[in-house]
C-alpha cells in the first residue's frame, strides 16, 4: 500500500488535467503570440485560465499575470516592487517564516540597501500584529507575508495586517505568498487590500512548470526578464499553454468545492493526529493544533529519533512525507520555520511535515500510522 502524505511540496495531477494539456500538446500546438489560426486557439486557453482564476479570486482578468510557478511569482513580487518603487523608500517588512523564495529575495535586496524588518512568530507561528503596526514606518514601501506557512501550517491573518498597512500608509505595497492556501482556502485579494498575491499550480493538483501572480491595478513592477511583451511586459516569453491551461483546470474543479474540501482535509489531519497520539506517547505537534492550522500540514516531533533517517524508515514502506519545505530538504541547515517557533535542537532534529490531499483517505490515514508507530518504536529502541 501506498501513503503519500507530501502534498505540501507536490501534489497529483488530476486526470482532467492532463486530459486538457495533452489536447494542447496534440492539437492546439500553436503560440498564442501568433497572428493564425492554431494561435487563436492557443490563446484562447490563456484566456480561460485567466478568467477562471480571476472568478476565484474576485479579481479583474488583466490582473493576473502567469510565471513559471510559484518562486517566480514571488520573485517577481518582491523585487519587481521593490526596484521598481524604490524612491518611495527604501524600507521593507517580512516575516521570519516566509518560503526561501521570499526570503531570499529580501536578503538580495538588502545587500542592494534596502533595510529589512523581520517579523517574529509565536510558538504557533503566528504573527503579532501590534509588531506589525508598530514595525510600519513612513520610509516604508513593501510589506509580503506569507497566507500559510509551507512547514508547520500557521494561517497568517493577512486581511487583518491589510486593514493596518492600509490605514497606515495605503501606498504601502503589501505582498502575499498564498501557494500554500489558493485552493484550500479562501483569499479575495482586492476585498481584502492585497496588492500582489502569488500562487502555484502544482500546489492544488496541477501540474509544474506553471504559476501565476495577482497584481492589483495601478502597482507598478519592475520585470525580471527582458524580451517580448508578453503578460503585460512583466513576464515575457512564450507562454508554457499547455501546463497553464492544466493549472486553470485544476482551479475550475477546485472552486466550487473548496468548502467541502476544506472540511474534508480538517477531517483528515485531525483523524491522523489522535491515531498518532494515541499510538505514540512521546509526539509533540510544531505550530498550531486547531483550525489555527491549515487543513492539511502538520509538524510533528518524535523525541530521540533523526527525522531523516525517520523519513527513509516510512518511505521503505510507501509512507511518503518531508522533513520541512522542499527547497531545503537536500541542505543540512535546520529550518528556520521552526527556529522562529523557538525548538530546540532536538526538536528540530526529529521533526517530520505530514500534508493531505483530497485524494487521500481513511485507509491510507491508519496505514500511514500503523508504519509511523512501528518505525519510531523501532527507532527509538536504537537511539536513532
Amino acid at each position: 500500500m501506498e501513503a503519500y502524505l507530501d502534498n505540501s511540496a507536490t501534489t497529483k495531477v488530476l486526470p482532467q488535467v492532463t486530459e486538457i494539456m495533452a489536447k494542447v500538446h496534440i492539437e492546439d500546438y500553436g503560440n498564442p503570440s501568433a497572428l493564425h489560426q492554431k494561435g487563436i486557439e492557443a490563446e484562447k486557453y490563456l484566456n480561460y485560465t485567466r478568467e477562471t482564476i480571476a472568478a476565484f479570486l474576485g479579481v479583474k482578468e488583466k490582473e493576473i499575470i502567469f510565471t513559471s510557478g510559484g518562486t517566480e511569482a514571488n520573485n517577481l513580487a518582491v523585487k519587481g516592487a521593490a526596484k521598481r518603487n524604490r524612491r518611495r523608500g527604501t524600507h521593507l517588512l517580512t516575516t521570519k517564516i516566509e518560503h526561501p523564495s521570499v526570503l531570499n529575495c529580501f536578503q538580495k535586496l538588502a545587500a542592494e540597501g534596502f533595510e529589512v524588518t523581520y517579523l517574529t512568530v509565536n510558538r504557533e507561528g503566528i504573527i503579532d500584529l501590534e509588531e506589525l503596526k508598530h514595525s510600519l514606518r513612513p520610509e516604508t514601501l513593501l510589506v509580503s507575508i506569507i497566507h500559510v506557512n509551507n512547514e508547520v501550517g500557521s494561517i497568517e491573518p493577512v486581511k487583518e495586517a491589510a486593514a493596518i498597512i492600509k490605514e497606515y500608509n495605503e501606498k504601502i505595497i503589501f505582498h502575499v505568498d498564498a501557494i500554500q492556501s489558493v485552493g484550500r482556502l479562501t483569499i479575495k485579494p482586492a476585498e481584502w487590500g492585497i496588492d500582489l498575491l502569488s500562487m502555484s499550480a502544482h500546489k492544488l493538483h496541477g501540474p509544474k512548470g506553471a504559476g501565476a501572480l495577482y497584481v492589483r491595478s495601478g502597482v507598478l513592477l519592475e520585470p525580471l526578464l527582458d524580451g517580448g511583451g508578453q503578460e503585460r511586459d512583466l513576464r515575457p516569453g512564450t507562454e508554457n499553454v499547455a501546463a497553464i491551461a492544466g493549472f486553470g483546470k485544476a482551479v475550475e474543479l477546485a472552486a466550487p468545492n473548496i468548502d467541502r474540501q476544506r472540511e474534508t482535509l480538517y477531517s483528515l489531519k485531525k483523524n491522523f493526529y489522535a491515531a498518532v497520539k494515541e499510538k505514540i506517547k512521546e509526539v509533540k505537534i510544531n505550530g498550531p493544533e486547531d483550525e489555527k492550522g491549515a487543513p492539511h500540514i502538520i509538524n510533528l516531533s518524535f523525541p530521540g529519533v533523526k527525522g531523516e533517517v525517520l523519513l527513509h524508515a516510512l518511505e521503505g514502506k510507501g509512507v511518503y512525507v518531508s522533513t520541512g519545505s522542499a527547497c531545503h530538504s537536500r541542505q543540512s541547515t535546520p529550518s528556520h520555520v521552526l527556529q522562529a517557533l523557538g525548538l530546540k535542537k532536538q526538536e528540530i532534529d526529529s521533526a517530520l511535515r505530514f500534508s493531505f490531499s483530497i485524494l487521500n483517505d481513511g485507509q491510507q490515514i491508519d496505514y500511514a500510522v500503523k508504519i509511523l508507530a512501528e518505525a519510531v518504536n523501532e527507532l527509538s529502541r536504537f537511539g536513532h
